[in-house]
């Protein structure tokens, strides 16, 4: 990863931060090139690490933000993916989120299975 994501997560109860790195890997699995950022403006989520095809919002593909109680994944474009499996939230337009609360759920193949498409069709 990076220092900038290790500070990120460093505040993050050990649990959480397992999952948000579990969930970084699984990401940079399939996105082995991905743009990494770190942006912590945000005083109601924390620290959310982006992963793009650069930086900002218009290469953007995915986010990982932890929360006190679980690590939202975001996947930019989501509304557009089928979902069969019901794991992604979100009633947004564009973006869709899947919230992982253990690292048994970073693991599902439903999950890489989504973050495959949305890697497949440029999202």
């Amino acid at each position: 990863m990076n220092s900038d994501v290790d500070r990120a997560l460093a505040a993050c109860a050990a649990p959480i931060r397992d999952v948000a790195l579990r969930t970084c890997d699984a990401v940079l699995a399939i996105f082995p090139n991905a743009v990494v950022t770190v942006e912590e403006q945000n005083p109601r989520f924390g620290a959310t690490i982006g992963f793009g095809t650069t930086t900002g919002y218009k290469g953007l593909r995915f986010t990982i933000t932890p929360q006190r109680t679980h690590v939202t994944l975001g996947i930019a474009h989501g509304a557009d993916l089928p979902d069969p499996s019901g794991l992604m939230e979100g009633t947004g337009k564009v973006h869709r989120h899947v919230k992982l609360r253990q690292l048994q759920d970073v693991d599902r193949p439903q999950l890489h299975e989504l973050m495959a498409e949305a890697m497949a069709r440029g999202s």
